[in-house]
């Protein structure tokens, strides 16, 4: 089930198909060349976080997804940085600025994010919890395989429906423990 800005947010993107290929081997040499250009500019104490479907080592959609962690408030002073060595920044909302790099011919969306907000600890809740439970991660991979070919809004449907899922199950996990 989706909330209903998931539902306006899948409702504005593009009817055009994408493609799931299998994961790239090269995809940890790729992050490692990224995240030291980052360090060259933002300094190496800045958390660098390779996260997505490459990060698991499953099918995805071709690219590598690496967030920058900062407070908010080093979005004005960051920004500039990045782009002195990956061009412009592609849009910014009020949790995250996303950069469209290429290195070595493979697409890496590249994001500075805000450490704080939602949209970030629920991702991190995700991610942490598909790690702890392999036939949850492997349901994933079987969801993004079978999404090749559908449209975007259809792809993020899916996979919105699916966090919104394993969210609620890592809450359920942790109400227990308590």
């Amino acid at each position: 089930m989706l909330t209903p800005e998931q539902e306006e947010w899948i409702e504005s993107l593009s009817d055009r198909t994408i493609s799931i290929v299998p994961y790239d081997p090269r995809t940890e040499e790729l992050f490692t060349k990224v995240k030291e250009r980052i360090f060259s500019v933002l300094g190496t104490d800045v958390e660098i976080e390779h996260c997505g479907a490459s990060s698991f080592g499953i099918s995805g959609q071709n690219e590598i997804d690496v967030s920058v962690v900062v407070e908010k408030e080093q979005f004005e002073d960051y920004i500039p940085k990045l782009e002195k060595i990956f061009g412009p920044v592609r849009t910014i909302y009020s949790s995250r600025a996303r950069f469209e790099v290429r290195e070595d011919g493979k697409k890496i969306d590249l994001k500075l994010v805000d450490a704080k907000h939602s949209n970030y600890l629920e991702g991190k809740r995700f991610e942490n919890y598909l790690r702890s439970h392999p036939k949850d991660l492997e349901r994933y991979r079987i969801i993004k395989e079978e999404c090749d070919g559908m449209t975007i809004k259809e792809y993020y449907r899916r996979k919105t429906e699916f966090i919104n899922e394993i969210v609620r199950k890592a809450d359920d996990e942790e109400h227990t423990e308590e």
